[in-house]
């Protein structure tokens, strides 16, 4: 684990005082979508099927600085879309670092360097590249040829002006586990982190064929994990989380725990499903029925092991066996011997497909608004000769 000090112990910290608090349900990383719009076309990607009168919707800097404050987590993320695209993303990031949160601003780079002088470095802030392995494996993955160059032309320009620099890389079928640890190798040599993690089965991605089963997950990442030993990668994610996606514990996802916060509203249950939306952060948590939904609940979640639902729940755990996280950190990756049972799938309710449902609202939504008539501007010089109103003294 590789996460940074400064970081870990303000996160825990919050863990902690949750905790102490006897909350059972409270939110970690803020998942901050304040646009859908991307200049990339990934075929795994099920976040940009939208027509263009929605992809041209931004949040506002003030709707993303008042979802921050709403939220209360410790750290925000801000993926899209392309978030660089939105023209003001350098005043929602200095809004958010101003507030002393933790953001990290996911990327796929080919906008970082003209853009850079937007930011300034700091400990609150880092950027996280979108990188999924290494060039055969990235280019095919975003289906456009000479990304993975920009990208790592991107990461050294960031990291000469100072600035903290992860990726990110989503595992699909087809990844080898000596390609990963390939990729792994590479990261470390580039200083930088990297997160790790199987991508989820978006039912709109154009590539439906290549998704990963949970035991097909697991048994790859035992193999990556076995030859890394010693190697000491940067992978920024805790120890339980990894040891989950080996197979050697059985988690439920939190789904709260990384709430999402895009132009359609608070979304539940969780960034990787829209399955409704509402205005406020208390509503989302206090209206959403959080039982119905994860594996073995929903068929939807059936193969998920993706890290914004369990990285909170690896959290959790830390914290509530701190000696088993301990033992954990001692040991390592356990990558032999049987694994922990599956969870029955036997009592999943199948899965609901709501999504034209929610692109029709925001249709009619959008078109409202263009229909309501705009009073027309009062020129300045107008404005200027009308009567001032004034109020008699008694």
């Amino acid at each position: 684990m590789a996460i940074p000090f400064f970081k870990e112990i303000k996160i825990g910290a919050y863990l902690v005082k949750q905790k102490l608090a006897g909350r059972e349900r409270y939110p970690l990383v803020l998942m901050l979508e304040p646009l859908f719009r991307c200049n990339l076309a990934c075929v795994g990607c099920g976040k940009i099927d939208y027509p263009d009168p929605i992809l041209n919707q931004r949040m506002s800097v003030q709707d993303c600085l008042d979802a921050v404050d709403e939220c209360g987590a410790p750290m925000v993320a801000i993926p899209g879309g392309e978030p660089l695209i939105h023209r003001e993303i350098g005043e929602i990031v200095k809004g958010i670092v101003a507030r002393k949160k933790f953001v990290s601003l996911c990327t796929n780079a080919l906008l970082l360097e003209k853009k850079l002088h937007l930011f300034e470095p700091s400990p609150y802030l880092f950027f996280s590249v979108h990188l999924d392995g290494m060039k055969e494996h990235h280019d095919k993955a975003v289906s456009q040829e000479g990304v993975f160059e920009k990208a790592v032309s991107a990461i050294k320009a960031a990291q000469a002006k100072g600035f903290t620099v992860n990726v990110n890389a989503t595992i699909f079928d087809g990844h080898s586990a000596e390609d990963i640890a390939k990729y792994l190798d590479f990261a470390k040599s580039m200083g930088v982190g990297v997160s790790i993690s199987p991508g989820y089965a978006y039912e709109r991605a154009p590539d439906q064929e290549h998704f990963l089963a949970r035991r097909k997950t697991k048994e790859l990442f035992r193999k990556v994990f076995a030859l890394g030993k010693g190697k000491n990668w940067k992978l920024m994610h805790s120890g339980l989380f990894l040891d989950f996606l080996a197979g050697n514990r059985e988690f439920h996802c939190t789904p709260w725990g990384m709430p999402t916060r895009n132009i359609f509203g608070w979304q539940k249950p969780c960034y990787l499903l829209g399955e409704g939306y509402v205005k406020s952060f208390k509503e989302l948590m206090e209206t959403t029925d959080w039982d119905s939904y994860g594996t073995g609940r929903y068929e939807k979640c059936a193969d998920c092991m993706a890290h914004c639902g369990y990285e909170p729940t690896a959290a959790h755990a830390s914290v509530s066996n701190p000696l088993a996280a301990m033992w954990n950190a001692i040991r390592g990756v356990r990558t032999e011997g049987p694994m922990a049972p599956e969870i029955a799938m036997s009592a999943q309710r199948p899965a609901q497909f709501v999504f034209s449902r929610h692109v029709q609202e925001m249709m009619s939504g959008i078109h409202a608004a263009k229909a309501t008539p705009t009073p027309p501007a009062v020129p300045v010089e107008a404005r200027a000769a009308q009567p001032k109103l004034t109020v008699a003294a008694h």
